[in-house]
């Protein structure tokens, strides 16, 4: 039709005005290719691999927003899911910054979030009413401790936590007792589940892993509930798919089935939580599962140098169970605005010297401009913190701890030190009173109360309570058996912490006080890693020279809890691999990369290749938090249970091209005589290049003792002590020092450096 005036041709046309009425999309103009397309693909399966740093919030976000402003979907009709509360606001956040209030009312939360608001809606179907309690950890180990007495299960075989941790991971592959109860028959774990569930559900309550479980259930056995919300939900978004477990897995296929606008943004290679239910295969196979699936490869990095990088992506590229891709500097990243700085792999002799290295590099940084809060120290495991901890409050440089209490704040330290404190002095009835019951000895609170009461009428401290009452037949039976056994163990420890090193007596006391078997019985990875600390402890008692009695450790103890009241809030971060995911700093030091220790000698004893590929890319993870300068350290020795432990460097080393490092070795020319001569004889680190495999070590020249010719005022720096000046040298290599803050000392110069 020519003229659309013409009243005699019966066609109706359409005319596209609404466009014209829509808000413009200016957001997508700071997209980049790969990220626009993402964005704009609503239609069918999507899987958006976005690698460390690629924006893959902007993506995620940005694509809700496209969906809302284009009028593809109402806004309940978008269903978005992520791991923490902090990342569902952030999204919301930025997407009410583009499309305003519309964001209110999307389906968009933690997949707990989202599964809490339908399961209460369908309380019944899964034996609830609508006001069920959802229980935390400890309500739910209090719960399992009432179960095992009623069902005569000796709590301590059987400790409650690890009915906890086996409970989660079964929820999390969607297996409810029945299921287990078909593949293991007689199995007393499957007695306890069983009857857990059933009280549960007495009390009207469930614990997080039910909530998706139990919304699992509803929607697979009511067909009308589960037609109700595909029907409703037109676009299925998630993010961190890497990190889905198998009820999640099975929750985000049932929804999406209708529509199958199924988008999910993760990366393979940042998949490390396997050992809290995370299956990789959910990524790895996502085009069989959904056919006709577009893959979006997000590869421009807006975070990290080049050598960082290619460091990161050659590293990775060692996996086989992986869908690949290589990050690239984006053109308009900040990285490329600084220096394409080389990495500084550092070796060094034992975890002191790794620590006072990372310390002293800090405080280089710092005087550099650098805030302390854009620095980053990163380990493998919450044991190695300690180490840097002290280092870090002997030169008062403010830190924090991220996902944990600090060193000596943690539960099993402190039970410890309790021990000692009562070992030290056995007035010391606060301390007694902590650990009286740790391990559980069936020592009551009204026998306590008992003990504290004759103590109190007598004027004496409560273990000498304990003693006579037990002498005087004042109690009796159970109690008086296992009142007298601590008494005299106590009595023991005293007089062998008069004869035996400071090690050896945490051994025996670890091993007597029935502590250290308690923790082994729990078989938790959380017990596992109590474990790992009480080894930590250990080795920083063996230290004679600087704790040559109790008392001198108890009191390093408490002057290094104490120190830490500062209100600073611009603080080096100190925490582990896991805890760091997502995040990103300035400067990145990456400590204990170390055969056993990085990879991890548990995860290959456990798991094989695939536990080798996950501690390679826990590796991956960590050297992308790094925008600028990134220091990893390998360290020849260690101490373990208070045994020097030679290591060898770390695999993932050599899987780092050598164009991208520089190489330092600040290890002394000692160390081939061994440990116990050279460390105590050591005045400097080796002055000629050696070479370890395919590299080239460069000695750092700065990394030195102090020469004492000419000695007098020269500023010096002793590991606990801190910083002082140096007065006098006697018989050639004793050094007397005064100390800033612990006065006149007298060291061997060997244990001092520069400051």
């Amino acid at each position: 039709m020519s003229n659309i005036f013409d009243l005699d041709d019966n066609t109706v046309q359409d005319f596209d005005n609404i466009s014209a009425l829509k808000p413009q999309i200016d957001f997508l103009s700071a997209l980049n290719p790969e990220q626009k397309i993402a964005v704009q693909t609503t239609e069918g399966p999507v899987l958006v691999l976005s690698g460390a740093g690629t924006g893959k919030t902007r993506v995620l976000t940005t694509r809700l927003a496209y969906i809302l402003s284009q009028g593809l979907a109402n806004p309940w009709n978008c269903f978005v899911v992520t791991f923490t509360n902090k990342a569902a606001k952030e999204m919301k956040m930025r997407v009410q910054e583009m499309i305003g209030s519309m964001a209110d009312s999307v389906w968009l939360g933690t997949f707990h979030s989202m599964c809490v608001k339908i399961l209460r809606h369908h309380a019944e179907l899964a034996g609830l009413k609508p006001n069920f309690t959802i229980l935390d950890e400890d309500d739910q180990k209090r719960l399992i401790k009432q179960i095992l007495e009623k069902e005569g299960v000796d709590d301590k075989k059987y400790p409650p936590a690890g009915f906890v941790e086996k409970f989660a991971l079964w929820k999390d592959k969607g297996w409810t007792p029945e299921k287990v109860a078909k593949d293991t028959k007689g199995n007393i774990t499957i007695m306890i589940y069983q009857k857990y569930q059933e009280r549960l559900r007495e009390l009207n309550a469930v614990d997080f892993g039910d909530i998706i479980l139990l919304t699992l259930e509803i929607l697979q056995k009511n067909e009308e509930v589960l037609q109700k919300y595909q029907s409703q939900f037109k676009y299925v978004m998630v993010d961190e798919y890497q990190d889905t477990n198998v009820t999640q897995y099975l929750l985000l296929r049932l929804l999406s089935q209708k529509h199958r606008n199924i988008c999910c943004v993760g990366d393979d290679d940042q998949s490390i939580y396997s050992w809290r239910g995370a299956e990789i295969e959910n990524i790895l196979r996502f085009e069989k599962d959904f056919q006709n699936a577009v893959v979006i490869r997000l590869e421009q990095n807006y975070r990290s140098t080049a050598n960082i990088l290619q460091a990161a992506s050659n590293l990775i590229a060692h996996n086989d169970e992986r869908l690949g891709k290589t990050l690239r500097v984006a053109t308009n990243s900040p990285a490329n605005m600084c220096d394409n700085e080389k990495i500084k792999l550092i070796s060094v002799y034992s975890g002191e010297e790794e620590a006072l290295y990372v310390v002293q590099e800090i405080e280089n940084l710092h005087r550099n401009h650098m805030e302390y809060d854009h620095i980053a120290v990163l380990v493998r495991t919450a044991a190695q913190m300690r180490e840097f901890e002290e280092k870090f409050i002997s030169e008062a440089i403010p830190y924090q701890v991220i996902g944990g209490p600090k060193f000596y704040e943690r539960m099993e330290i402190r039970d410890m030190i309790a021990y000692f404190r009562v070992i030290a002095q056995s007035a010391d009835d606060l301390a007694l009173g902590r650990i009286i019951n740790k391990p559980s000895r069936k020592i009551g609170d009204k026998s306590v109360q008992k003990f504290r009461d004759y103590a109190y009428q007598h004027h004496v401290p409560m273990l000498e309570a304990m003693d006579e009452m037990c002498e005087q037949g004042l109690i009796s039976g159970q109690l008086l058996n296992a009142t007298s056994e601590l008494v005299k163990h106590f009595k023991n420890w005293q007089n062998d912490a008069k004869n035996l090193r400071l090690d050896e007596l945490a051994d025996k006391v670890l091993d007597e006080s029935g502590y250290l078997e308690m923790l082994k019985k729990e078989n938790s990875v959380e017990a596992e890693g109590r474990i790992e600390n009480l080894k930590e402890l250990v080795n920083v008692m063996s230290d004679v020279d600087n704790y040559p009695t109790l008392d001198d450790f108890l009191e390093h103890v408490s002057l290094v809890t104490e120190s830490d009241n500062a209100t600073e809030t611009n603080k080096v971060l100190l925490m582990t691999l896991h805890a760091a995911k997502g995040l990103e700093f300035d400067a990145v030091f990456l400590p204990g990369w170390e055969e056993g220790l990085f990879p991890h000698e548990r995860a290959l004893n456990e798991g094989g290749s695939s536990a080798l590929q996950e501690e390679r890319r826990l590796a991956y993870v960590a050297l992308t938090r790094a925008k600028q300068k990134l220091y990893i350290l390998t360290s020849f020795s260690r101490k373990v249970f208070g045994q020097w432990q030679n290591n060898q460097p770390s695999r993932f080393l050599n899987e780092i091209p050598s164009p991208c490092l520089q190489i330092i070795n600040n290890t002394y020319q000692g160390y081939n005589k061994g440990y116990n001569s050279s460390y105590q004889k050591r005045t400097s680190y080796a002055k000629k290049q050696t070479s370890y495999d395919d590299y080239t070590y460069e000695p750092d020249e700065e990394y030195a003792a102090p020469k004492t010719q000419n000695y007098k005022g020269m500023r010096v720096y002793h590991p606990s002590f801190g910083k002082g000046t140096l007065m006098s040298v006697e018989d050639g290599d004793k050094c007397v020092v005064y100390f800033d803050t612990a006065g006149r000392k007298k060291i061997y110069a060997s244990y001092l450096r520069k400051a």
